[in-house]
């Protein structure tokens, strides 16, 4: 626990250089080749996991219908990725204010086996209290990362512990359930708030793109 908080405390320091993604955003992966993926999300309506949520609540998509909604996978003993995704959200949403009133939230943890919904309430109580944070059994794991279209793995380390490859981006949907884009890691803060206003505003104010959703699945330090 000291080991992981001194991890989130330390946000400032030792930010790795990012690759630019197109389309969907950032993946982790330890591979040194580039994957190209076109897939999308599958839009919230149609998803069939079912979470817990880090007060021990059930959530399931049906409970984010008619609501904008942004997710994160990640793991509360990621040393750089995830708290500085989740430091980066928490300063859109102070940005964003009453705008997110109705902005859905979420990290899902990739970590079961670690993250359970005590652990993850301890780890969010450092970030914006809107974020909630989803666990469940390694099948729901996968069920939603499935969903989500979301990589993840679990990575053997020399000492006997392990850690996490999994994607780096934040996803938005509409409150229509439909995928809007993609926020990659670390992205200036100029660039990630209009996509999330682009989530928030009712589809016929929203301008839609022909484009072929596409994005490379390139190393980034965890």
């Amino acid at each position: 626990m000291l080991k992981r908080r001194s991890v989130v405390l330390g946000l400032g320091s030792g930010i790795g250089a990012v690759s630019f993604m197109l389309g969907l955003g950032a993946w982790r992966t330890h591979s040194s080749q580039p994957v190209v993926n076109a897939t999308r999300p599958v839009p919230i309506g149609r998803m069939g996991w079912s979470l817990i949520d880090h007060h021990g609540q059930p959530v399931q998509p049906d409970d984010w219908s008619g609501r904008p909604i942004m997710v994160f996978f990640g793991f509360t003993w990621c040393p750089e990725v995830c708290p500085t995704t989740l430091s980066d959200i928490s300063g859109w949403l102070e940005e964003l204010g009453p705008e997110a009133e109705h902005l859905v939230v979420a990290l899902v943890s990739v970590d079961p086996e670690r993250d359970t919904p005590e652990v993850l309430a301890d780890y969010l109580s450092y970030f914006d209290p809107r974020i909630i944070g989803l666990t469940g059994s390694a099948e729901q794991i996968s069920k939603a990362a499935a969903d989500f279209r979301v990589f993840y793995r679990k990575v053997p380390l020399d000492d006997g512990d392990y850690t996490m490859d999994h994607s780096a981006g934040v996803f938005l949907f509409h409150p229509n359930g439909h995928f809007v884009s993609t926020i990659d890691f670390h992205e200036d803060r100029r660039f990630a708030v209009p996509k999330i206003r682009r989530a928030l505003k009712p589809v016929e104010e929203r301008s839609t793109c022909p484009c072929p959703a596409v994005f490379y699945l390139s190393p980034l330090p965890l």
